[in-house]
């Protein structure tokens, strides 16, 4: 199964559309927080996590998605988020905290939330697994097209609710498909130290489903056994289990001073910089000329400097409505 021209430079877009997103986001991040960091300065309060180096699992995947399927997603959302679909100036506002976020500001960028495509994610460790069979199994219930794709980090299967949902996606032979991006780092322990099997495909054997291992975060590779996994789960065969070999440009979140990496292995991942690869083998294969690379590019950054644009301009929400849309006694 490979991408076509179309598929291919939508994945491209995409992966430099979500690129150039978090290059605004993090230069506007720092304002305010310096000389002395303090991540409740600035425009953008709170923990940031950036997703840059690890495009390819979102496009690879998402490319089979429609917006009837499911996406429960991470910490670090964003580049699944815009493969997804999600509203980009309603996401950038969401996380400048405004009136016109996705949910008026309440989320922030780990509770990012869009009913229109149906993707949504969770700051907490594998939390999406057990929505995602919730998920698939509504649509099983009442016979209605959809899949569900639960994306989870490397340290998230060490959890015992990655392992439950496991189980319970194999036994009701739900149409999930769950996909491990291994960055090698859980925050600052890397997999080596926390995880007893070398690869976490091998963990489908428990449980009676497929397992694939993608290496060397290749969009294209990844694209393939998705599509696999995606069909499989449409035609009613169950769940898979993806791990996809990928990595983290920054560190575990903003501030991180990523003294746990080993000397040299961050500037060896920047020379593996999926971007700049993709743009190579588009134009090697006669994808794109140079002329349409660049249009999509610029086009791209224009459509980011619009949201940031619309996000800064929006409003916060009223003091008093901080006691709206909660649970009260």
């Amino acid at each position: 199964m490979s991408p076509t021209k179309e598929q291919q430079l939508w994945m491209y877009e995409n992966m430099v559309v979500s690129r150039r997103f978090e290059e605004s986001i993090e230069k506007i991040y720092m304002e305010g927080k310096s000389p002395a960091f303090n991540m409740a300065n600035g425009p953008i309060p709170g923990e940031m996590h950036l997703s840059n180096g690890q495009e390819p699992v979102a496009v690879g995947v998402c490319a089979h998605l429609t917006k009837d399927d499911i996406v429960t997603a991470t910490h670090r959302p964003h580049h699944q988020a815009i493969a997804k679909g999600v509203d980009l100036k309603k996401m950038a506002a969401e996380i400048f905290g405004k009136v016109t976020g996705l949910s008026g500001g309440r989320g922030g960028h780990m509770h990012i939330f869009d009913s229109n495509v149906n993707f949504a994610c969770s700051g907490i460790i594998a939390q999406g697994c057990g929505p995602a069979c919730g998920a698939a199994l509504s649509r099983k219930m009442q016979n209605k097209p959809g899949v569900a794709v639960a994306f989870l980090g490397e340290g998230a299967v060490n959890q015992g609710a990655f392992h439950e949902a496991m189980n319970l996606a194999a036994v009701w032979k739900l149409p999930v498909v769950f996909v491990v991006e291994d960055n090698a780092w859980g925050i600052s322990v890397s997999k080596a130290d926390s995880t007893a099997v070398p690869r976490n495909d091998v963990r489908a054997a428990a449980y009676g489903m497929p397992g694939h291992f993608i290496e060397n975060n290749d969009p294209y590779a990844i694209f393939e056994i998705a599509g696999q996994a995606i069909e499989r789960a449409r035609a009613g065969e169950g769940p898979t289990l993806i791990e996809i070999e990928t990595f983290r440009l920054a560190g575990h979140f903003m501030g991180d001073a990523e003294g746990y990496r080993p000397e040299g292995e961050k500037d060896a991942l920047f020379e593996k910089d999926p971007i700049p690869s993709m743009r190579e083998r588009l134009l090697a294969d006669g994808v794109s000329d140079a002329a349409g690379l660049d249009k999509i590019e610029a086009d791209a950054l224009a459509r980011v400097e619009e949201a940031i644009q619309f996000a800064r301009d929006s409003e916060y929400a009223p003091d008093e409505d901080a006691l709206t849309s909660v649970f009260a006694a």
